[in-house]
């Protein structure tokens, strides 16, 4: 009895051993500031970054209501979001799959059988009497369950009755069972920060494109703005042709001038449109849906004067791509425990216990009762080399995660160093185009004057038309393109899914 109880600290020590390295967060090291911050450089009227902590909500600081409401039927209709979030689903389902194998299996089980014994298989070959008769009602042979035997002739059909159930449990010694849980932990993790992943891409596209659609509009306003003042240049050269004051060739300039205006206007209006249904697809909803929605005035919304950026030794906890690299890297460095402990040998315990009889009323005695328990063990021998090869693959992998893990830290610390940069020399660039519109009005007024004075032909009214008319929509380019560097800038920060995956996310998706 002593030895008995020997084996259950025995069997407890082996069931700590879990074989693998254990899974360490990677160290970073970061810069302690931005290398590029546009703080430094800005002029008194530009935004600005800011170390401070990140806006979790940095689509309500374009000041812009329809845009807050977009981003936030985004979160809620969005398709990209709600298959992350069923992909999220499945790998819980996974892990519920996977943790199963940490416990015993219990099954039950009945059964009815008629059943007909050859006279020339194994009861035949057992000699029994063909004139016996046994007794036990409980089993078969000649003391079971009153079935005659006998030696070469048939025996008559009988039926059996059973129920029971049976149970098996796989020791976990190695640790590949609590490996691969931990792995499936782990591409749980990863698949959520998947999701946040998605949550941030979704607010970043409905801002750049809603900014993107209020630019194009801004140009279409200015380019119908110049075809009108065309047009009024057309009638004002035909007037002065008939009085002899301009020439055919000017009345012909002026006509092809507003004709390049107009021809601008059915390009903008396509741009406009497929950028509606961008916002549309987005929000899950159909082609035009939401075009009387987003016909309002066409005003690009301002920038707001401070940028909070926080420091870089936080990128790392806030980036969902970053969490979700560092999660796949978990989990294949998890893998790599299951494919050594699969070099060992496995031990399942196993046992049933049933209530079998021939007869329907004595399934219930005592003497109906059967049962069996003991352990098995499974030794790999010869595998053909597919234990190594899998131990090697995993290796490989979590090799390729770490590498991965490092090539995602640096390719997010490069997109929030672009996007910095170009914010700010885009601000810059905006300056001189508009000194350059200003410029140009200028240049337009004094063309006119000028030509209707007779002093300068028409060609000098012309050119400067076309060029108050690329600088002004240059101009309005360069806004909407500050504010989506400014939407590819809180991107790259990574904010944004946190507030919205606690307030948005049904319960128990986080």
């Amino acid at each position: 009895m002593r030895t008995n109880f020997l084996w259950v600290p025995l069997v407890v020590f082996l069931s700590a051993c879990t074989m693998g390295p254990d899974f360490q967060h990677p160290e970073l090291q970061t810069p302690s500031q931005w290398s590029k911050s546009p703080a430094a450089a800005a002029e008194a009227a530009h935004a600005v970054a800011v170390p401070e902590p990140v806006d979790t909500r940095w689509w309500n600081s374009f000041g812009d209501p329809l845009l807050t409401e977009l981003v936030a039927r985004a979160m809620d209709s969005n398709l990209d979001i709600k298959i992350a979030l069923a992909r999220l689903a499945e790998s819980r389902a996974q892990l519920g799959q996977t943790r199963a194998a940490e416990y015993p299996t219990v099954n039950g089980n009945a059964s009815y059988t008629r059943q007909l014994e050859s006279a020339d298989g194994v009861i035949g070959l057992l000699g029994g009497s063909g004139t016996s008769t046994a007794t036990d009602t409980n089993g078969l042979g000649g003391r079971q369950g009153g079935v005659p035997q006998s030696s070469g002739t048939a025996l008559p059909p009988f039926s059996l009755y059973q129920y029971g159930f049976d149970a098996s449990w796989e020791l976990d010694l190695w640790g590949r069972v609590r490996r691969s849980t931990e792995n499936a932990k782990a591409s749980v993790d990863a698949q959520n920060e998947a999701r946040h992943d998605a949550i941030v891409s979704t607010a970043a596209e409905v801002a750049r494109d809603y900014l993107n659609l209020r630019g194009t509009q801004a140009k279409l306003r200015i380019t119908r703005e110049n075809l009108a003042f065309a047009q009024r240049t057309v009638q004002l050269t035909s007037e002065r042709a008939r009085h002899g004051l301009a020439t055919d060739l000017d009345v012909a300039n002026a006509q092809s001038q507003a004709e390049s205006n107009a021809a601008e206007i059915p390009q903008g209006e396509q741009q406009e449109a497929q950028l509606i249904n961008a916002i549309g697809i987005l929000l899950g909803e159909y082609p035009q849906a939401l075009a009387a929605q987003l016909k309002e005035p066409p005003v690009v919304p301002a920038v707001p004067p401070r940028v909070p950026v926080g420091l870089p030794s936080e990128l790392a906890r806030r980036r969902p791509d970053i969490r979700q690299a560092e999660a796949q890297l978990h989990a294949a460095t998890a893998n790599i425990g299951a494919a050594k402990a699969d070099f060992f040998p496995k031990i399942t315990l196993s046992g049933s216990a049933a209530m079998q009889a021939t007869q329907f009323s004595n399934l219930g005695d005592w003497d109906a009762r059967s049962f069996s328990l003991g352990p098995s063990i499974s030794i790999p021998i010869f595998e053909g080399g597919r234990l190594r090869a899998t131990l090697a693959l995993r290796e490989a992998q979590q090799q390729e995660a770490a590498i991965t893990y490092r090539k995602t830290v640096l390719s997010a610390f490069k997109e929030v160093d672009d996007a910095m940069t170009g914010f700010a020399a885009e601000q810059r660039r905006r300056d001189r185009l508009e000194a350059s519109v200003q410029a140009s009005r200028r240049a337009l007024d004094l063309a006119n004057k000028r030509y209707v004075r007779g002093i300068s032909n028409y060609l000098d009214v012309l050119t400067a038309q076309k060029t108050l008319l690329t600088n002004e929509q240059q101009w309005v380019d360069s806004t909407a393109t500050i504010s989506t560097n400014l939407v590819s800038l809180y991107k790259a920060l990574g904010g944004g899914w946190d507030v919205v995956a606690e307030e948005g996310a049904p319960p128990g998706h986080d």
